[in-house]
């Protein structure tokens, strides 16, 4: 009896495996579909306006004259918003027979203050000299035979930046030699509303702040130029194009432009503002400035700050809004104090329409000198020149020396920055 049972089992068993075999048989297994990942809905970025620049509005305009010879004052900034660089265009519509360059070279590749040589322009095949540590009478008989000077560089809003000098000069030689300048106007990058910094004395001038202007003027290079030309006695033959779109309360990246790094150390807009804190100091040599690390400019400190938390709660207990000190440390690649480890602090700006940053670093400078009093800011004497050219006048060196507190400075020089603001009124080409 027990046998037959195991049989019977057995029997079910087989026909159970049978059933199933042919069931499957019968069915046709469908391939794995594959399908793209979905991806998260992301609303496009959607610049607040979008501006023309003077040199897409000259394209456009068409105003030229084929039977003159055209010079073009350039770097690697005088691009259109598709970064095609108007050394490619601009032969297309005029007789472009000569390219010039400022400081950084045409393709901004230099290091400050590094000779330039002669330069070829790959697309044209065009030589390109530079304008740079040249010298007036140099640069009159760079233009002597041309007929019209272009210029498009994208300035930073900063004195000290020596582009609107190079701009200067140009303008001086075309007045010598009766000859046409024409500016191709770009924004202002840190807006054309606010202003800071004491206005630069005569007798400091130089290539780093050629004029009594403050240090951030909030100007383009187009009104700047109608500036210098009208109250410093330039007096040459000048025409500006304007942008289309743009205005006085716009930043940068509101423009819809695209930003081409203006020189090896400002890769982008947002380092122009803790540049004006740190830059300044930096020609010091002392406290470093960041130049060396991945954020130039955005970093203050060195070997010696070993609490770096010390240094930025100070810092935050005197500067004014709009920025966080975040405490840290870094380790130079190159330039000053390379290969060493430095503390100090990365300058957050969160909110750029308070933020200061000219006093800001007056106040980094005073708060420095009241935490580490053995490190002497101002031990290389060599630099004195430098810094007082920089900052326009040698009482701020005196006065930080001296102990005094950055806002009663700042209130010193407030009478004459309102001045320079209603002599500029009439210069603006834009609301």
């Amino acid at each position: 009896m027990h046998n037959r049972t195991i049989s019977f089992r057995r029997q079910i068993t087989n026909v159970a495996i049978l059933l199933m075999l042919v069931l499957q048989s019968c069915v046709s297994v469908a391939p794995p579909v594959v399908t793209e990942i979905p991806t998260a809905p992301v609303a496009p970025h959607v610049p607040a306006a979008i501006v023309k620049s003077g040199l897409e509005v000259f394209i456009e305009n068409q105003n030229w004259d084929n039977n003159l010879k055209y010079g073009l004052l350039a770097n690697q900034t005088c691009v259109d918003r598709n970064l095609v660089h108007g050394v490619t265009l601009l032969p297309g519509y005029i007789n472009l027979v000569l390219i010039m360059s400022p400081e950084h070279g045409l393709f901004g590749a230099e290091n400050a203050g590094d000779h330039i040589g002669d330069e070829i322009e790959s697309s044209s095949g065009i030589k390109a000299v530079t304008t740079y540590r040249q010298g007036q009478d140099k640069i009159i008989e760079m233009i002597a035979d041309l007929d019209v000077i272009l210029l498009d560089l994208q300035d930073i809003g900063v004195r000290s930046y020596t582009y609107i000098y190079s701009m200067s000069y140009i303008m001086k030689a075309a007045a010598a030699k009766d000859k046409k300048v024409i500016i191709l106007d770009r924004p202002n990058p840190i807006n054309g509303v606010q202003m800071e910094g004491n206005i630069l004395k005569p007798e400091f001038a130089s290539g780093v702040g050629r004029y009594p202007i403050p240090y951030r003027h909030g100007m383009t290079p187009g009104e700047l130029a109608q500036l210098f030309n009208e109250e410093f006695g330039i007096n040459c033959n000048l025409e500006v194009v304007k942008m289309e779109g743009w205005t006085r309360d716009m930043w940068f990246d509101e423009t819809g432009l695209p930003w081409v790094p203006t020189s090896p150390h400002v890769p982008d807009a947002s380092t122009i503002l803790p540049m004006i804190s740190t830059g300044t100091y930096g020609e010091l040599h002392v406290l470093s400035e960041g130049v060396g690390i991945t954020i130039p400019f955005e970093f203050s400190g060195g070997p010696w700050i070993t609490n770096p938390h010390e240094f930025a709660d100070a810092l935050q207990a005197i500067v004014g809004g709009g920025v966080i000190f975040r405490p840290t440390f870094v380790k130079p690649y190159y330039g000053r104090y390379k290969g060493q480890v430095c503390g100090g602090v990365q300058l957050y700006v969160r909110d750029r329409e308070v933020y200061k940053p000219y006093l800001a670093g007056l106040q980094i400078l005073a708060v420095h000198q009241e935490l580490y009093p053995e490190i002497d800011l101002f031990a290389n004497e060599g630099r004195w020149n430098m810094f007082n050219k920089v900052m326009g006048d040698d009482q701020i060196m005196l006065d930080i020396q001296a102990g005094k507190d950055p806002a009663e400075m700042e209130a010193g020089w407030l009478e004459e920055l309102n001045n320079f603001a209603k002599m500029r009124q009439k210069y603006l080409l834009y609301n």
